[in-house]
């Protein structure tokens, strides 16, 4: 992976490129940021330019034959840890998944990852017996390269099992580069953040998410443009909602909210019938189009200093609905139980009876006083 096909993210690879060129590289990184907006890409890149025997000034060379083992993920010098599953799984045994999933696409989430193992109904770990595989790799001397590199997606999946690995990430064997990805900094042991060098990746550009799904997936501009206003930066579910296109999200969304609006028992029914055949995955993107609605929607109440980023009926959807009392506390309740809705779709809730229900709590809140249906909540 070179830092030229990289989507995005130009200030994080100035400063990564910055950090290697004034020999103030540390010997352990952790890219933070939300998930699918290019951290694994960036890594690769990283690992690629450090790995490249003729490095440019901005980008390694890609002819070398360390770019081209890291560009096929085979360079003996370049370790990978991440999720399994199973009691002594290492990353090892899924080293060919691992490799074709990249090769794919390397925006998936960890949801994604597991269900590609085979692994779904399981609870994926970084398990101790990983965390001595890597123990053991890195006390070895690099075969081809300058240093030794281990890439480890998701660090939060180490729970206590991340004890083993203190010693080994403050005093690492000489020329090693840790490099961490993750995406809540809450869930990894503070003694391993305090040993790392924090860089923080922020969500992908509306233009460049665009410009990536009509290079990719060769989209239309004005289709692509959309599409990146609801993904948000994250070029995982931008993917996602592309491959989904035929499904109008937005307007069906709209006509929910219509539905939960009326003091209509039968209304609810029907609107959470429809919904309810879907499946899991349109279910899950229409309530992703819905906290963008709403998010829109309250900065629409707010301020009208941001343009927005709502488009057609949607825009006038929401004010209509902002004339009709729909205020910022409102808003947040929505948020807040559409998020509840999404956690329990996501855990193979009754469809039929969770968007009943959702669609009953969305009218009380649309409609009573606030009062009333925050004592519920």
């Amino acid at each position: 992976m070179l830092f030229s096909q990289v989507l995005g993210q130009k200030t994080v690879q100035a400063q990564l490129l910055r950090m290697v060129q004034s020999d103030r590289l540390p010997h352990a990184l952790l890219l933070l940021g939300p998930q699918g907006v290019g951290k694994r890409t960036l890594a690769l890149a990283l690992a690629q330019y450090v790995l490249c025997e003729a490095p440019e000034s901005t980008d390694a060379c890609g002819n070398c034959r360390s770019c081209r083992s890291v560009a096929g993920l085979k360079h003996p010098d370049l370790h990978f840890s991440y999720p399994t599953a199973g009691t002594n799984a290492i990353s090892e045994h899924f080293i060919d998944a691992w490799r074709t999933r990249m090769e794919e696409s390397p925006y998936f989430d960890v949801f994604d990852w597991i269900k590609t193992i085979g692994k779904e109904s399981n609870q994926g770990n970084i398990t101790k017996d990983e965390c001595v595989n890597i123990v053991r790799k890195l006390s070895l001397k690099a075969f081809m390269g300058k240093r030794k590199i281990l890439v480890m997606w998701l660090p939060e999946f180490l729970g206590k099992e991340g004890n083993r690995l203190l010693k080994l990430i403050e005093e690492p064997p000489d020329d090693t580069l840790f490099i961490l990805l993750a995406e809540n900094p809450e869930r990894i042991l503070p003694t391993i953040l305090s040993r790392c060098q924090i860089v923080r990746v922020g969500p992908i550009d509306d233009a460049e998410v665009s410009e990536g799904l009509q290079r990719i997936k060769g989209m239309l501009p004005e289709q692509a443009d959309t599409t990146a206003l609801l993904a948000d930066g994250n070029f995982h579910l931008a993917l996602q909602l592309a491959a989904n296109q035929e499904n109008n999200y937005a307007d069906l969304f709209v006509e929910w909210l219509r539905a939960c609006h009326q003091n209509s028992g039968i209304g609810w029914v029907k609107i959470a019938e429809r919904i309810a055949e879907l499946g899991r995955e349109p279910q899950k993107y229409l309530i992703t189009y819905g906290l963008h609605f709403l998010r829109e929607a309250l900065i629409l109440s707010l301020t009208d200093q941001l343009p927005p980023r709502l488009r057609g009926q949607q825009l006038v959807t929401a004010q209509k609905l902002m004339s009709a009392g729909l205020d910022a506390e409102r808003i947040e309740g929505m948020s807040a139980l559409l998020s509840e809705s999404h956690y329990h779709v996501e855990r193979n809730a009754n469809a039929k009876v969770l968007f009943v229900n959702t669609s009953i709590r969305l009218h009380r809140i649309m409609r009573q006083p606030v009062e009333a249906w925050a004592r519920t909540r």
